[in-house]
Protein backbone atom coordinates (compact mmCIF):
# COMPACT_ATOMS: atom_id res chain seq x y z
CA UNK A 1 0.00 0.00 0.00
CA UNK A 2 1.18 3.37 -1.00
CA UNK A 3 0.68 6.50 1.36
CA UNK A 4 0.68 10.11 1.05
CA UNK A 5 0.46 11.65 4.72
CA UNK A 6 1.37 15.16 5.63
CA UNK A 7 -0.35 17.66 8.13
CA UNK A 8 -0.26 21.18 9.05
CA UNK A 9 -1.35 22.41 5.96
CA UNK A 10 -2.95 25.32 7.92
CA UNK A 11 -5.53 26.70 4.94
CA UNK A 12 -2.98 26.46 2.28
CA UNK A 13 -4.41 25.94 -1.12
CA UNK A 14 -1.53 25.88 -3.23
CA UNK A 15 0.17 23.71 -1.05
CA UNK A 16 -3.22 21.06 -1.51
CA UNK A 17 -2.77 20.91 -4.90
CA UNK A 18 1.06 20.90 -4.72
CA UNK A 19 0.34 17.20 -2.53
CA UNK A 20 -2.37 16.18 -4.42
CA UNK A 21 -0.31 16.52 -7.39
CA UNK A 22 2.25 14.49 -6.23
CA UNK A 23 -0.43 12.21 -4.56
CA UNK A 24 -1.77 11.63 -8.52
CA UNK A 25 1.78 11.27 -9.67
CA UNK A 26 2.89 8.86 -7.01
CA UNK A 27 0.04 6.67 -7.49
CA UNK A 28 -1.03 6.52 -3.88
CA UNK A 29 -3.80 4.41 -2.66
CA UNK A 30 -4.23 6.45 0.65
CA UNK A 31 -3.87 10.07 1.99
CA UNK A 32 -3.46 10.46 5.50
CA UNK A 33 -3.72 14.30 6.98
CA UNK A 34 -2.45 14.38 10.47
CA UNK A 35 -4.42 17.38 11.21
CA UNK A 36 -3.96 21.08 10.74
CA UNK A 37 -5.87 21.22 7.88
CA UNK A 38 -7.14 24.71 8.33
CA UNK A 39 -5.47 27.58 9.92
CA UNK A 40 -7.87 28.65 13.14
CA UNK A 41 -10.97 27.75 10.65
CA UNK A 42 -11.24 30.64 8.34
CA UNK A 43 -12.04 28.53 5.58
CA UNK A 44 -12.45 24.45 4.13
CA UNK A 45 -12.82 25.63 0.69
CA UNK A 46 -11.00 22.97 -1.65
CA UNK A 47 -8.79 21.96 1.37
CA UNK A 48 -10.02 18.18 0.64
CA UNK A 49 -11.40 17.91 -2.83
CA UNK A 50 -8.26 17.98 -4.79
CA UNK A 51 -6.93 14.77 -2.50
CA UNK A 52 -10.38 12.89 -3.18
CA UNK A 53 -9.19 12.90 -7.16
CA UNK A 54 -5.72 12.07 -6.38
CA UNK A 55 -6.51 8.55 -4.46
CA UNK A 56 -8.41 6.03 -3.63
CA UNK A 57 -9.24 6.58 -0.43
CA UNK A 58 -8.55 9.61 2.28
CA UNK A 59 -8.24 9.61 6.72
CA UNK A 60 -7.71 12.71 8.49
CA UNK A 61 -8.11 13.53 11.81
CA UNK A 62 -8.32 17.09 13.31
CA UNK A 63 -4.82 19.28 14.99
CA UNK A 64 -5.52 21.77 17.04
CA UNK A 65 -6.75 24.49 14.24
CA UNK A 66 -9.86 22.82 13.73
CA UNK A 67 -12.60 21.52 15.60
CA UNK A 68 -14.06 17.45 15.76
CA UNK A 69 -17.24 19.33 14.64
CA UNK A 70 -15.12 21.01 11.10
CA UNK A 71 -13.63 17.60 10.77
CA UNK A 72 -16.44 15.23 10.97
CA UNK A 73 -18.19 18.05 8.54
CA UNK A 74 -15.85 17.37 6.07
CA UNK A 75 -15.42 13.48 6.13
CA UNK A 76 -19.33 13.85 5.66
CA UNK A 77 -18.84 16.13 3.37
CA UNK A 78 -16.29 14.46 0.95
CA UNK A 79 -16.84 10.53 2.06
CA UNK A 80 -13.92 10.16 3.87
CA UNK A 81 -12.78 8.79 6.82
CA UNK A 82 -12.57 10.85 10.31
CA UNK A 83 -9.86 8.57 12.76
CA UNK A 84 -10.59 10.47 15.80
CA UNK A 85 -11.44 7.71 18.15
CA UNK A 86 -11.80 5.21 15.39
CA UNK A 87 -10.38 2.96 12.79
CA UNK A 88 -10.05 1.52 9.41
CA UNK A 89 -8.44 -1.69 7.63
CA UNK A 90 -7.31 -1.51 4.52
CA UNK A 91 -5.79 -4.81 3.14
CA UNK A 92 -4.43 -6.27 6.75
CA UNK A 93 -3.18 -2.37 7.29
CA UNK A 94 -5.28 -1.16 10.28
CA UNK A 95 -5.06 2.51 10.60
CA UNK A 96 -6.17 4.04 14.00
CA UNK A 97 -5.91 7.42 15.76
CA UNK A 98 -6.68 10.44 17.57
CA UNK A 99 -6.29 14.37 17.29
CA UNK A 100 -6.37 17.59 19.00
CA UNK A 101 -3.13 19.01 21.33
CA UNK A 102 -2.76 20.26 24.63
CA UNK A 103 -3.34 23.98 23.02
CA UNK A 104 -5.51 25.96 20.17
CA UNK A 105 -8.76 25.61 19.11
CA UNK A 106 -9.32 21.80 19.93
CA UNK A 107 -7.81 20.93 23.20
CA UNK A 108 -7.83 17.31 24.31
CA UNK A 109 -6.79 16.11 27.95
CA UNK A 110 -3.93 13.35 28.06
CA UNK A 111 -6.62 10.80 29.63
CA UNK A 112 -9.27 11.52 27.00
CA UNK A 113 -6.83 11.11 23.89
CA UNK A 114 -5.51 8.16 25.48
CA UNK A 115 -8.74 7.11 25.50
CA UNK A 116 -9.82 7.72 21.92
CA UNK A 117 -6.54 6.03 20.96
CA UNK A 118 -7.64 3.02 22.56
CA UNK A 119 -10.78 3.05 21.42
CA UNK A 120 -9.64 3.16 18.25
CA UNK A 121 -6.85 0.39 18.29
CA UNK A 122 -9.89 -2.00 19.51
CA UNK A 123 -10.49 -1.98 15.70
CA UNK A 124 -7.32 -2.85 14.13
CA UNK A 125 -5.95 -5.57 17.07
CA UNK A 126 -5.35 -7.99 13.94
CA UNK A 127 -4.34 -6.03 11.54
CA UNK A 128 -0.52 -7.51 10.68
CA UNK A 129 0.27 -4.17 10.35
CA UNK A 130 -0.50 -0.80 12.73
CA UNK A 131 -0.59 2.54 11.98
CA UNK A 132 -1.43 4.82 14.28
CA UNK A 133 -2.23 8.57 13.47
CA UNK A 134 -1.71 11.45 15.87
CA UNK A 135 -1.59 15.10 15.47
CA UNK A 136 0.98 15.61 18.28
CA UNK A 137 3.92 14.17 19.05
CA UNK A 138 5.02 11.82 21.90
CA UNK A 139 6.77 12.90 25.23
CA UNK A 140 10.51 11.69 25.55
CA UNK A 141 10.99 12.16 21.63
CA UNK A 142 13.56 13.92 19.43
CA UNK A 143 10.61 16.41 17.94
CA UNK A 144 10.40 17.47 21.84
CA UNK A 145 13.63 19.17 21.57
CA UNK A 146 12.86 21.07 18.40
CA UNK A 147 10.40 23.56 20.47
CA UNK A 148 10.08 24.99 23.16
CA UNK A 149 6.32 25.54 23.13
CA UNK A 150 4.50 22.77 22.56
CA UNK A 151 5.41 19.80 25.40
CA UNK A 152 5.05 15.92 24.14
CA UNK A 153 2.23 14.15 24.86
CA UNK A 154 2.49 11.46 27.67
CA UNK A 155 -0.91 9.72 26.00
CA UNK A 156 0.90 9.30 22.52
CA UNK A 157 3.47 7.89 24.43
CA UNK A 158 1.76 5.33 26.46
CA UNK A 159 -0.15 4.49 23.25
CA UNK A 160 3.18 3.29 22.04
CA UNK A 161 4.22 1.60 24.78
CA UNK A 162 0.98 -0.28 25.36
CA UNK A 163 -0.26 -0.70 21.83
CA UNK A 164 3.26 -1.08 19.84
CA UNK A 165 1.96 -0.13 16.29
CA UNK A 166 4.64 -0.23 13.77
CA UNK A 167 4.38 3.33 12.34
CA UNK A 168 3.30 6.47 14.52
CA UNK A 169 2.57 8.99 11.64
CA UNK A 170 2.01 13.08 13.23
CA UNK A 171 2.96 16.28 12.95
CA UNK A 172 2.53 19.64 15.17
CA UNK A 173 6.10 21.03 15.02
CA UNK A 174 6.66 22.17 11.93
CA UNK A 175 10.67 23.00 13.14
CA UNK A 176 10.67 18.95 13.06
CA UNK A 177 9.25 17.89 9.52
CA UNK A 178 10.84 14.87 8.61
CA UNK A 179 12.46 13.79 11.80
CA UNK A 180 12.20 9.94 12.27
CA UNK A 181 12.97 8.12 15.17
CA UNK A 182 12.90 4.45 16.68
CA UNK A 183 10.86 4.33 20.08
CA UNK A 184 10.35 0.77 21.07
CA UNK A 185 9.70 -1.12 17.44
CA UNK A 186 7.67 1.46 16.49
CA UNK A 187 8.70 4.01 13.68
CA UNK A 188 7.78 7.72 14.71
CA UNK A 189 7.51 10.14 11.67
CA UNK A 190 6.57 13.74 11.60
CA UNK A 191 5.00 13.74 8.61
CA UNK A 192 4.85 17.41 7.91
CA UNK A 193 3.04 19.49 5.51
CA UNK A 194 5.50 18.53 2.55
CA UNK A 195 4.37 15.13 3.14
CA UNK A 196 5.68 12.06 3.24
CA UNK A 197 5.43 9.00 1.16
CA UNK A 198 5.17 5.19 2.81
CA UNK A 199 5.07 1.95 1.14
CA UNK A 200 3.29 -0.17 4.52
Amino acid sequence: MKVLAAGDIHGDIGLVKKLADKAKKEKVDLVVLCGDITYQEQSTDNLIGPFKDSAKQVLLIPGNHETIATTSFLAQLYDIKNLHGYSVVYDDVGFFGAGGANIGLFQLEEGELFDLLKKGFEGVKKAKKKVMITHVHPSGSKMEHFTHFFKGSTAVRKAIDEFKPDILLCSHVHEAEGIEEKIGNTLVINVGKNGKILDI
